[in-house]
């Protein structure tokens, strides 16, 4: 139902799997103690990885989910074949509603890939999977990620919807969630402008 692979203007989404992604590579990308890796996860509801199996486990839970038809996650990589982080289009069939997330290593934030990412699998949602709505957001705080979603939302003419108050389990907080949304139709009329 998912293509294995989805190219951008910068980067190449591989189907996020054992068979794609050496798993050494992963946890090394995202283990605990790395450079920079508390900040890729301060507004995640995920935490570094403490073990390679836990990275392993990751990847298993990606593949089940890709069979299952629950969602497309996806290996982010770059042009020089650097593995920065992993998306995914987590699928609610009966909303027919797919919610967008990324995570990248810190030294790929700032470069647009966020955005490359949310452009791609929104395109994947409305013309391959034929879903009416796209959601995404960010936790409150998270400003690095509010400034991409913003500009996300600008391009693909969505809106805001509001604020999920206690919505994201983040260690022992509770964070708000700050929901966005784009149709079917504010995407099609937004890529037909360009």
């Amino acid at each position: 139902m998912f293509p294995e692979t989805v190219e951008t203007d910068s980067l190449t989404l591989t189907k996020l799997c054992e068979a794609n992604v050496d798993v050494f590579d992963l946890y090394d990308r995202f283990a605990e103690g790395q450079d920079g890796v508390a900040d890729v996860f301060e507004y995640v509801p995920q935490e570094p990885y403490a073990s390679v199996k836990e990275a392993q486990d990751r990847l298993d839970k990606a593949e089940s989910a890709w069979v299952d038809d629950d969602a497309a996650q996806y290996a982010v990589t770059t042009t020089d074949g650097d593995l920065a982080g992993y998306a995914g289009l987590f699928l609610e069939w009966d909303r027919r509603t797919g919610r967008l997330g990324t995570i990248l290593a810190k030294p790929y934030w700032g470069n647009g890939y966020a955005g490359e990412c949310a452009l791609a699998l929104t395109e994947l949602a409305f013309d391959r999977l034929d879903l009416d709505l796209v959601a995404i957001g960010y936790e409150d705080g998270n400003e690095r990620s509010k400034r991409a979603v913003e500009t996300f939302v600008e391009t693909v003419g969505g809106q805001y919807d509001g604020v999920l108050r206690n919505w994201t389990p983040l260690g022992d907080e509770i964070a708000d969630h700050h929901r966005y949304t784009v149709t079917r139709e504010q995407y099609q009329r937004a890529v037909s402008d360009d």
